[in-house]
């Protein structure tokens, strides 16, 4: 069985996920043979496994961090927020139901029970595992149902680093009022602080990390300073516009409440001659060169928001003046008419779409789960495009007035006279000949996009080495490799 040292911090948002990525990277980079694991996770990015299975994207990355495949078994709880108070519950890789979340709580033994297993089985291939914690611990109100913190915790035997951001301010106060509203059984787990996003001069923090350990029994481990990292997020509230004045090409993404998997977007932002921003309502002025609609975990009440923002008249008044792109959900949106007379994604039953594709979409309870590289054409003929679909619909194109742009047909459309392009890919940019090949329809000149995947491994690499270098890895790791 598999050693285990686990990150748990004091609110979302700290540093978790990034740090458990650089760890995952450090190690796999000494020779350990090294696995992330998160519990449960809560988020409306996800990815697709080579054999079809949904899963979050923190764990994604940090398995390529450890040069793994992803396996389902690193994320075995998955919840997808649906609006209305309902969540979609994803389970060992398969949605099998929405639920509000008084419901899902009376299912936190039951979700444990098979978390406890699949952690089992996967602490057999490995020598240590990362865990990755969910929130804090410290919500005192769900400590009897919390499956991803000191629970868990408990059932690895982990060591548990707390993480603070001090970005924030007060990272003190949270990590001792943190540390006293953990359960007294489990605080034997605790085995030290780490303190995240630190700007300034150290020596100015030291009297209150001495003042601090006075107080609480924990040691601090590592104060690590700010940086920014390049690297996919999961949470909306890491969603950022990243615009330039000067640049190339001007990208708007349509940011709707439900949108989903914005890490599509990820290899376009890091452009610097590419200014991506998400904006709600149409803009007055200045048109963009490219318009997305990305990704909806509730496409029938985004399209809705979107009507509601004026979108569908500026839409088709401007149709044919720059790119309009539409992925997922956006692509659905894009078509004649949306059903969903299961009520997989809530109480709308119908609606028509913009009408701009001639495309109708049925909601169906089965969703297509599907990682895979196909052959690209026209434009992308000689590519080979690499990336998944994770969707609820099926589409029906109603009269052939495209280009396809990938094989099989619909998956990716072109339609040249009103300059539009339609997509059912997620990941569709990360390949950089793909993208520069894409963003050619818009007939702006920019500079060569590289390929995500190795843009990804120089910033875990370089993440890795902040670690290394602030971190008290010798007292972190004593004993565990």
């Amino acid at each position: 069985m598999a050693k285990a040292l686990m990150l748990q911090g004091t609110g979302s948002g700290v540093g978790k996920s990034l740090l458990c990525a650089g760890l995952c990277r450090l190690l796999a980079r000494r020779g350990v043979r090294v696995a992330p694991f998160k519990a449960q996770n809560m988020a409306l990015n996800s990815g697709v496994t080579r054999s079809g299975e949904e899963m979050g994207r923190a764990q994604i990355l940090q398995a390529q961090a450890a040069g793994l495949e992803p396996d389902v078994r690193m994320n075995p709880i998955l919840l997808k927020p649906q609006g209305q108070g309902r969540s979609q519950l994803v389970r060992l890789g398969k949605a099998i139901g929405n639920y509000t979340y008084r419901d899902y709580y009376q299912l936190a033994e039951e979700n444990f029970k098979i978390v406890r297993k699949v952690y089992d089985d996967l602490s057999r291939d490995f020598e240590l595992l990362i865990l990755e914690g969910a929130g804090s611990p410290a919500e005192i109100n769900l400590q009897q149902t919390d499956l991803s913190n000191m629970r868990m915790a408990h059932h690895a035997n982990a060591r548990v680093l707390l993480v603070g951001d001090i970005d924030h301010g007060g990272v003190f106060a949270w990590l001792k009022g943190t540390y006293d509203l953990i359960q007294e059984e489990y605080r034997p787990l605790l085995y030290g602080c780490l303190i995240n996003k630190f700007r300034g001069d150290y020596t100015l923090l030291e009297p209150g990390i001495r003042l601090f350990e006075e107080q609480v029994p924990l040691p601090v481990l590592g104060t690590i300073p700010y940086d920014s990292f390049q690297l996919d997020e999961e949470d909306s509230q890491q969603i950022r516009s990243t615009p330039c004045e000067d640049a190339s090409l001007r990208i708007h993404v349509v940011h709707l409440p439900q949108l989903s998997n914005f890490t599509d977007f990820a290899p376009l932002q890091r452009q610097p001659d590419i200014s991506l921003e998400y904006v709600e309502k149409p803009p007055n002025g200045r048109l963009p060169d490219v318009l997305i609609l990305p990704g909806s975990k509730n496409t029938l009440s985004d399209l809705q928001i979107l009507r509601e923002r004026g979108w569908e008249n500026w839409i088709r008044q401007h149709l044919g003046s720059f790119l309009l792109a539409g992925i997922c959900g956006g692509f659905q949106m894009l078509g004649g008419w949306i059903t969903d007379p299961e009520g997989i994604e809530g109480t709308i039953d119908g609606a028509p779409g913009l009408g701009v594709l001639p495309l109708r979409t049925e909601m169906v309870a089965t969703k297509i789960l599907q990682r895979a590289e196909y052959k690209g054409q026209e434009i992308l003929k000689g590519l080979k495009v690499s990336g998944y679909e994770i969707h609820s619909g099926r589409s029906q194109l109603q009269r052939a007035k495209w280009m396809d742009l990938l094989e099989p047909p619909g998956l990716c459309v072109w339609d040249e006279k009103q300059k539009i392009l339609g997509t059912y890919l997620h990941g569709i940019f990360d390949i950089g000949e793909v993208a520069n090949g894409l963003l050619q329809l818009t007939g702006k000149q920019i500079k060569p996009i590289p390929d995500h995947a190795q843009e990804n491994l120089r910033e875990l690499d370089r993440l890795a080495d902040l670690i290394e270098r602030y971190c008290n890895l010798s007292r972190i790791l004593d004993g565990l490799c």
